[in-house]
């Protein structure tokens, strides 16, 4: 099982969780890997992409590995809104699923959402 940390000690993923934003957010999540356990990592993620696709409101995801020797991933992943994240991932099927993940694994998952900056970003 992993470990969790928080990307922002001071808002938490539970927290987020509960907040009523309108329209898409993302989910951010960065994994620390021991470099040995970088193939149960993947075949965990793997498992988890396929329960979270098949849930109402998911819209994509990705997996980014860091380059080099580096133990580092991101996954990057859209939802149509936060009640439907938080109806995945509190789905008993995919706590179970959590287990899964190397022990060396550490998880820091937070969401997001697209903002607009005139002249770089669309919103």
């Amino acid at each position: 099982m992993p470990s969790f940390k928080e990307l922002n000690e001071n808002f938490s993923l539970a927290d987020q969780m509960q907040t009523k934003e309108d329209g898409s957010i993302v989910l951010i999540n960065v994994f620390t890997v021991d470099p040995a356990d970088e193939n149960e990592l993947l075949a965990a993620w793997t498992h988890d992409a396929e329960f979270m696709r098949a849930q109402p409101g998911y819209i994509s995801t990705q997996l980014h590995k860091a380059i080099g020797g580096s133990g580092t991933f991101v996954n990057y992943a859209v939802w149509e809104s936060v009640e439907c994240f938080r109806n995945a991932f509190t789905n008993p099927e995919f706590q179970k699923r959590i287990a899964d993940y190397p022990a060396s694994a550490i998880a820091s998952p937070h969401l997001f959402k697209k903002l607009g900056v005139p002249g770089h970003c669309v919103a």
